[in-house]
């Protein structure tokens, strides 16, 4: 059941390898749903490599699909996503891959069937650039960065 402040976007979807699964949400409030891997994966220690899902989308014009990390994954194991997060646009229709990085130092084996990461959707908002000569007037600068305010 919707809220009114949620919205309903229909997407197609193709199983594309014995073995996969139509992600769903785990609970109605949830803002991703699990993705899983059909097949068993050996991703070496130190390495990363491309899990496939066994999905295929096609997300509608004016919306993206997020691929985001699981939390439990990330807080058990050494895997974690690499390119985080990863981006499904609207032109995409190839078999959707998760792509695992293994931080630990032995081999991590993914069983078959194991959520590996998670779906977003994101209302896609256009942007427009326009060349200033200088941004130092616009707003307030806060200034620092990149862990300016502590740990």
């Amino acid at each position: 059941m919707l809220t009114d402040m949620e919205t309903r976007v229909t997407i197609a979807i193709e199983c594309c390898r014995p073995g996969a699964v139509i992600p769903s949400y785990a609970h109605p409030t949830d803002g991703g749903m699990d993705i899983t891997c059909p097949v068993e994966v050996t991703i070496p220690a130190g390495k990363t490599a491309i899990v496939p899902t066994g999905l295929k989308v096609a997300v509608p014009e004016g919306w993206m699909l997020l691929v985001f990390p699981r939390s439990g994954m990330s807080a058990k194991t050494g895997l974690r996503v690499a390119n985080s997060p990863g981006l499904i646009d609207a032109g995409y229709r190839n078999e959707v891959g998760v792509i695992l990085h293994n931080t630990a130092g032995e081999d991590a084996v993914i069983a078959a069937g194991s959520r590996i990461a998670q779906f977003v959707l994101v209302r896609r908002t256009a942007i427009s650039f326009v060349p200033v000569e200088s941004v130092a007037d616009i707003g307030e600068n806060r200034g620092g960065g990149f862990g300016h305010t502590g740990v």
